[in-house]
């Protein structure tokens, strides 16, 4: 065996990191979502409101 083959079979398995842990690891994602979730709630809640004025005659 050569030295490659020693440390390849040595070394650790990858780990997979679960993809909430990742967003969750992330402070610019989480402001981003923060900012963005409660942005489009509000948009959708206004259109709503708007939608349902009735039209003057």
């Amino acid at each position: 065996m050569t030295d490659e083959n020693k440390t390849a079979a040595s070394a650790p398995p990858v780990e997979h990191v679960p993809a909430m842990q990742r967003l969750l690891d992330n402070p610019f994602l989480l402001l981003f979502f923060g900012v963005a979730v409660p942005a489009a709630i509000y948009l959708v809640w206004g259109l709503m409101e708007i939608s349902q004025i009735p039209i003057a005659k």
